[in-house]
């Protein structure tokens, strides 16, 4: 009777689950239409729906086909990674501040990428360019804050942050030594720019894998989230643990970073926000901010494409500044 009992619970909890998930894909979509419809040439749903049959005209066809989709995918896989990305360390260091960002996870991808680009590489290089300096600067951070006994979260934060600073001056001086004609393009890129994302598979991919990974950690994650001595007293192996975390956030950003550049505040403030409406189980935050990171980025990539059209604005811009603010009324809420 008592495993019955069991199996019931675990079979509720898992029902719970799609109703939210539902509703967070049913808005993804809406928010990929709406986003495949406005442009500096608002076609109609119409339009895409012909488009969709294989009819419509070939301007139309260019547009979604070749443009709009492609990037509104990118955009919805790289906010899911930063989302991720964003929950993981802060399941890691039991802290809504913690994001790739602050810790220099990002930074690092972005050194790495950028030193590919100079020196005139391109495609897989750059993506593993920018692995490469977001494990260096897991190692760094790692590394640092153990010190001669075991890290802390608050240790490992403070770590971060001055690392991430680091990787800003080492930035800042490649971005000095760059020949004039390559620089407005490298500083575009930095601020967050999809206009080059013109392959969204491989995020799309990543992210649907991680997910798919991750779910099985869903009760050691929750477990992790209470701390390690809890943990380890309830059976979860803490050190691979950690590691695992990290080394998957490190993959994420550095996916996200080589797609689509510097943006921030997607890792930071769309975990805090779902765990104040979904709770803090991570068999549904997960997926959920796989879900609503890419939401949020979409709709953000669309306001950015037409706000000023035909100009474009980088969409870290608009993520900063829609971040900012709910952040902070997230954080006046939690007082």
């Amino acid at each position: 009777m008592p495993a019955t009992s069991a199996e019931a619970k675990a079979a509720g909890a898992r029902r719970s689950l799609w109703p939210p998930l539902a509703t967070l894909a049913l808005l993804g979509l809406a928010a990929l239409l709406f986003s495949v419809t406005q442009g500096s040439a608002a076609l109609s749903l119409a339009d895409v729906w012909a488009v969709v049959r294989g009819e419509g005209s070939p301007l139309a066809r260019t547009l979604i086909l070749e443009l709009r989709v492609p990037r509104s995918l990118a955009a919805f896989a790289v906010g899911g990674l930063l989302a991720v990305a964003g929950a993981l360390m802060q399941v890691l260091l039991r802290n809504p501040l913690a994001d790739p960002y602050v810790l220099g996870l990002s930074g690092g991808a972005s050194v790495g990428a950028l030193a590919a680009m100079l020196a005139g590489l391109g495609g897989a290089v750059i993506t593993g360019s920018a692995f490469a300096g977001a494990f260096l600067s897991t190692l760094l951070v790692f590394g640092l804050a153990h010190g001669t006994g075991s890290w802390t979260p608050s240790r490992l934060l403070l770590t971060g942050v001055v690392v991430a600073a680091g990787w800003g001056a080492v930035i800042t001086l490649m971005l000095a030594l760059s020949p004039a004609e390559r620089l407005p393009g490298m500083l575009y890129w930095l601020m967050g720019d999809l206009s080059y994302s013109r392959t969204p598979w491989p995020p799309l991919a990543l992210l649907l894998l991680i997910c798919l990974l991750l779910m099985p950690l869903g009760r050691s994650l929750n477990v992790m989230a209470r701390g390690p001595l809890q943990a380890a007293a309830l059976g979860v192996n803490v050190r691979p643990l950690e590691w695992t975390i990290y080394l998957t956030a490190s993959a994420l950003t550095a996916m996200a970073v080589t797609t689509a550049g510097s943006i921030g505040f997607v890792g930071l403030v769309v975990p805090h926000m779902l765990r104040l409406v979904l709770g803090n189980d991570q068999r549904l935050i997960l997926p959920a901010c796989a879900l609503a990171g890419g939401t949020l980025l979409v709709l953000a990539d669309t306001l950015a494409r037409t706000l000023i059209a035909p100009e474009q604005l980088p969409v870290g811009v608009i993520t900063a500044l829609l971040g900012v603010p709910t952040f902070l009324y997230l954080l006046y809420r939690s007082r």
